[in-house]
């Protein structure tokens, strides 16, 4: 899985949010902001990856137990494949 190419992140006002462009623009509406895990999981979903992989380099830069992260991980997939920013 990765993110699709019709999204972007930019800083607004010191957040990082996500941006749709191109053709996603005109079915996204909105902006997703991104706290530091979230966006650290962003730049490893810009090439394709999997959720052991994240999960791997996720407890290699947070202090943070396994369960939580896997959790915290399957929550953020979760998002945004509903919201059809990622694609196989």
């Amino acid at each position: 899985m990765k993110i699709k190419s019709d999204f972007i992140t930019r800083e607004v006002a010191g957040e990082v949010v996500v941006v749709p462009t191109g053709e996603a623009a005109a079915t996204f509406q909105g902006m997703i902001t991104l706290n530091p895990s979230a966006e650290f999981l962003w730049k490893h979903l810009q090439e394709e990856n999997t959720e052991e992989n994240l999960l791997k380099e996720m407890l290699e830069e947070f202090d943070v137990p396994e369960e939580i992260a896997r959790r915290d991980i399957r929550g953020f997939i979760g998002m945004l494949w509903e919201q059809g920013i990622l694609e196989e």
